[in-house]
């Protein structure tokens, strides 16, 4: 079967079979999406993350299928259905919905309309009137008169006539293809306020009273009317053109034109009505909803990994305010490792003696830990704060940042703050993951749902297992694209590494905390229950900084450390001077190393990561400040021209933080001088940009930008 998978998805996605078999072989085995793309090049060809998670997704849909094809031939030969014809149209069927539509008229049904027709003997009059021959129907159907079996008039007989003909209908594959095919291309999606919800759902005003062509409207506006008539505010409707279905029931079914006609006529429109335009609609409905899901969890993605790939401070010794008017604003000094070491309150907003010994102690609090950077959260006195540090005149050296709490609250109340910081209460918490999240975004983001974060469209409204899938898949690849420092790392973090997991996380950090920290990769192979597998999924992206060999603080897969000694050998030099030497590693022949299992990718990487040992994909840091001036929706005016920070990315713009506590909208039209198709042509999360206020509406607290050179002139 993995050879017809191959290639099936070769096909789709562009690539030779060979890459998709050797691909899926490795995804059976065990193999983590980002070990396949990093260290099994030759064996897929270079494939890349996207094309390994297609391939793993699709072939989980193939297998899906195929359990579902064999479950349908089993329950028709279990009951003498199976024929050898229906067995090569099952065999054949390419979708769940064709391999659904075959089995239709053979599936065990509750009792229907048509099938107590057929309890009372009406078959025979429903064949004939079927056939359109030239006779009288109601002449035919007094044969079927019978008191006994509750067919007591003509019009009885035949009602029950066109309710079987009204299923064979219903039942037809071609029928429901076409009209599958006509529902794909013209179905309108038509939204109505519910009676008596005007006054209650005013959110939903623009969708009172809208329809549009199905097949482009945008998941944004899906799941908007979906949520609305969740919420029993909105009606939704999902069907072509009735004429036009009926046209296509019409030509297939209505042969003649005569009495009997007029008698399948009857049928084709009670079937369509009745049966099949409802279960279309079911069917469009689910499709567009997988489309609109898959859509904002594509957005949530870019997102979510643009703002894990943020930036880091780095190992800085760092003074982190979490601020705050009446109850103050908390305050707590890192060390470069991230560990607390001072943690207290200040009140800088209350009386000008308070902010007096506030300024005093952030002032004392800086020399004594060293201070390299001052982090404000971006809360409620966010920027009030901000001005009272920078006021406060401390050394050009200190940097002052202000940095998201979003999700800050989540993470100090959660069971992983209390492991990791259990003798602190959450606002001590909360203030030290602000500093962190500046220092390692990546490492401190990991410990937030990722639905908490803010970064994503309609969360809540998506599927949740696909949407916890696509998450996962994202913080997976940044955890290993960046790389891991294993004697560092919180368990959270360990546990997105490649092989490893919630629990075998816990065993590193249990065997790192009675054993002291890891010397070498070696070491790995001492942790409980981590066996060969899991160490050859994890090691090549766990990193040990100062270890002895210095392969281990590399990217470099210890199963490759030979190869690397060998040109070690053969140049003459150490490890360490080959890691240091760039013209030493200039000499290397890569062809000389070119074996059954090592190939050109693999000997590629390998130089790359001795010129650069362990670095960092992550861009370097840069600081940010916003415009002194404006510190509150009160002090916007139009016209403005402001620096901002990109906080989400959706289907319909881009909203953006401009330092007045309500993020502002750059609608699509306003993004570029140019159409835009996608918002991510242009932006993305965390990105630095210059935007122009367009408008500012301080009742409903919005906040129109543009980042158009046109609106900046």
């Amino acid at each position: 079967m993995t050879r017809d998978y191959a290639s099936t998805i070769a096909s789709a996605i562009n690539c030779r079979p060979q890459q998709v078999a050797a691909t899926i072989a490795l995804l059976d085995d065990g193999a983590t999406v980002p070990f396949i793309a990093r260290y099994r090049k030759e064996a897929t060809g270079t494939l890349d993350e996207v094309a390994i998670t297609a391939i793993r997704d699709r072939v989980g849909q193939l297998r899906e299928l195929d359990k579902r094809r064999e479950a349908i031939v089993k329950s028709l030969d279990e009951r003498d259905l199976l024929t050898d014809e229906l067995k090569a149209q099952i065999d054949a069927a390419r979708t769940m919905a064709v391999l659904e539509d075959i089995y239709l008229p053979f599936r065990p049904k509750r009792r229907t309309r048509a099938t107590i027709a057929k309890e009372r003997g009406l078959e025979p009059l429903a064949e004939l009137i079927f056939t359109q021959d030239n006779f009288n129907p109601a002449k035919e159907a007094e044969k079927y008169l019978d008191v006994e079996k509750e067919v007591t008039s003509i019009e009885d007989a035949l009602s029950g006539a066109r309710d079987i003909i009204a299923e064979w209908i219903n039942e037809d594959t071609q029928a429901r293809a076409r009209l599958r095919d006509l529902f794909s291309r013209e179905a309108m999606i038509t939204s109505k306020v519910a009676p008596a919800k005007e006054a209650e759902g005013a959110k939903y005003k623009d969708y009172f009273d809208w329809e549009e062509l199905l097949s482009q409207c945008p998941s944004h506006r899906i799941l908007a009317m979906r949520r609305g008539e969740t919420e029993s505010i909105l009606r939704l409707h999902m069907m072509p053109p009735e004429d036009k279905a009926l046209g296509i029931l019409d030509d297939m079914f209505v042969i003649s034109a005569n009495a009997a006609s007029r008698q399948v006529i009857e049928s084709v429109r009670d079937s369509y009505k009745r049966l099949l335009g409802p279960a279309m609609e079911t069917e469009i409905r689910a499709e567009s909803r997988k489309r609109a899901d898959e859509e904002a969890i594509r957005v949530f993605a870019e997102n979510l990994r643009e703002l894990l790939m943020t930036p880091p401070l780095g190992r800085k010794n760092v003074l982190a305010i979490d601020p705050g008017l009446r109850t103050g604003c908390k305050v707590v000094c890192l060390d470069r490792q991230s560990s607390i070491l001072h943690h207290g309150a200040i009140f800088p907003h209350l009386s000008d003696a308070q902010r007096e010994d506030a300024a005093t102690e952030i002032k004392a609090l800086c020399q004594k830990y060293k201070i390299n950077t001052v982090a404000i959260g971006n809360g409620t006195a966010g920027r009030e704060t901000e001005a009272f540090v920078r006021e406060l005149g401390l050394p050009e050296h200190i940097a002052v940042e202000m940095v998201s709490e979003a999700g800050a609250s989540v993470y100090s109340a959660s069971e992983t703050a209390r492991e990791e910081l259990p003798e602190y209460d959450v606002t001590i918490r909360g203030a030290a993951s602000i500093g962190r999240r500046l220092m390692d975004p990546l490492a401190e983001l990991v410990k937030i749902d990722p639905k908490s974060i803010g970064v994503g469209q309609y969360q809540h409204d998506v599927d949740q297992t696909e949407l916890k899938s696509g998450l996962d898949d994202t913080v997976m690849s940044c955890v290993n694209a960046v790389g891991v420092e294993v004697n560092t790392a919180s368990k959270q973090l360990l546990t997105y590494v490649s092989g490893l997991g919630p629990q075998l996380a816990q065993k590193i950090i249990d065997y790192r905390n009675e054993n002291g920290p890891f010397k070498s990769r070696a070491a790995f192979r001492k942790v409980p229950r981590l066996g060969p597998k899991a160490f050859e999924q994890a090691a090549g992206f766990m990193r040990i900084v100062d270890a002895d060999n210095p392969l281990d603080r590399s990217a470099v897969h210890p199963e490759s450390y030979t190869v690397v000694e060998a040109m070690a050998v053969d140049l003459g030099c150490t490890l360490a001077q080959l890691m240091r030497d760039e013209s030493l590693q200039k000499k290397i022949n890569l062809s000389r190393y070119v074996t059954d299992r090592v190939g050109m990718p693999t000997l590629e990487d390998i130089r790359g990561e001795l010129a650069k040992p362990g670095r960092d994909p992550r861009a370097e840091y840069e600081s940010f400040q916003f415009d002194e001036s404006v510190k509150s929706m009160d002090d916007l005016k139009v016209g403005m021209q402001l620096p901002a920070i990109v906080t989400n990315v959706t289907a319909f713009g881009a909203f953006v933080d401009i330092g007045v506590h309500q993020d502002g909208l750059v609608h699509i039209s306003e993004l570029a001088d140019r159409y835009v198709k996608d918002p991510a042509e242009i932006v993305k999360v965390h990105q630095r940009v210059t935007v122009t206020v367009l408008d500012i509406d301080l009742d409903r607290k919005r906040i129109a930008l543009s980042m158009r050179q046109a609106n900046k002139s």
